[in-house]
């Protein structure tokens, strides 16, 4: 009622899986995920939302305040974190910050994701450099694209490993280091700029306007 009070157009549903299916339907602008759901957690429907969308802002309430509950849905890909209770002034500033964060200043295609001169079309699976089309496997098309898609920040192993393995992967961390140096091979070598940056004892991280001095092993 407050939602439509101020202008807004809602969809509401009340299930796990059925949210997941309305929030993956076009013309979905926002969508607030409360973390206690029936059929699937709103941190499952997060995570899947987030494997087919990595555009759409999503906002998480929850009676659960715990930092480790904030910063695994932080780290899942959500874009904000609202605990009950709370005063619905509030709520409203953060949906007007997240849909102000996230409008385009101009029309862009929303099917291309770059770092540099590094382009992936997500509709294709089309991976070119400089104009030159790279050979993917489809692991490391999705851990490129986790990568680009989180440029200038640092993505830990964890993360990377939730979230291009996903929860049932119950192997070795070190798969991520073999496929790093694929990615590489692939993607950087024979460029001046090198794209893909290890930061020691924390992860993995792809920035624009890379340094020369940063540590490429």
């Amino acid at each position: 009622m407050e939602l439509e009070y101020e202008g807004y157009e809602v969809t509401v549903e009340h299930e796990g899986k059925k949210g997941l299916e309305r929030a993956l339907q076009s013309g979905v602008h926002l969508i607030l995920l409360d973390v206690m759901l029936p059929g699937l957690s709103g941190f499952e429907v997060l995570r899947r939302i987030r494997k087919e969308d990595r555009d759409t802002p999503v906002i998480l309430l929850t009676a659960r305040n715990t930092t480790f509950d904030k910063v695994s849905g932080l780290d899942q890909g959500a874009n904000d974190y609202v605990t009950k209770p709370f005063e619905i002034e509030e709520l409203l500033a953060r949906i007007r910050a997240c849909l102000r964060n996230h409008s385009p200043g101009e029309v862009k295609d929303e099917r291309l994701v770059s770092v540099e001169d590094l382009v992936v079309n997500t509709e294709t699976r089309e991976v070119c450099r400089g104009g030159s089309s790279i050979a993917l496997t489809p692991k490391e098309y999705d851990f490129l694209v986790y990568l680009m898609v989180n440029k200038n920040k640092v993505v830990t192993r964890e993360n990377i490993i939730l979230n291009v393995w996903g929860y049932e992967y119950e192997g070795e961390t070190n798969v991520i280091d073999v496929f790093i140096r694929h990615l590489r091979v692939k993607v950087d070598e024979g460029y001046p700029k090198q794209l893909i940056t290890t930061v020691r004892g924390v992860g993995f991280t792809m920035k624009e306007n890379p340094d020369e001095d940063h540590n490429q092993d």
